[in-house]
């Protein structure tokens, strides 16, 4: 291999790892995108979540429904531990995901997931 196509292979190589890394950094950058206050308001207030749950959603509304509660898991639990935090909101994000996939069972699990009382008893200040 000469030095002109190793240089090119080394490039290339730089170039596909340093995209690769920015791109996964923007999406997971840690911060969320939405605050509890904001998901609460839009999504289980607002027709969102109910209406995505009965299958009369958009993509579109599918999408920004499962971005809510990626964001949800994100944000520390105002009051309450943790680990029921992150168990509670796991939940959301995989019945959210699977409604975004076209899982049949996904708004039953969505419904489900979405038990207000469960985290509210746990978590609301």
């Amino acid at each position: 291999m000469s030095k002109k196509q190793w240089f090119c292979c080394l490039a290339c190589f730089s170039a596909v790892t340093i995209f690769s890394l920015s791109a996964r950094a923007a999406e997971d950058d840690g911060a969320p995108k939405y605050s509890t206050k904001v998901v609460m308001k839009t999504a289980f207030k607002g027709p969102l979540i109910k209406k995505v749950a009965a299958g009369d959603a958009s993509d579109e509304e599918k999408k920004k429904l499962y971005d809510m509660l990626v964001a949800l898991g994100k944000n520390k639990p105002p009051k309450g531990e943790a680990d029921s935090w992150k168990k509670l909101t796991t939940a959301l994000v995989k019945a959210g995901k699977a409604v975004v996939d076209g899982d049949a069972e996904g708004g039953a699990m969505l419904k489900k997931a979405a038990n207000c009382k469960a985290c509210h008893s746990k978590h609301k200040p």
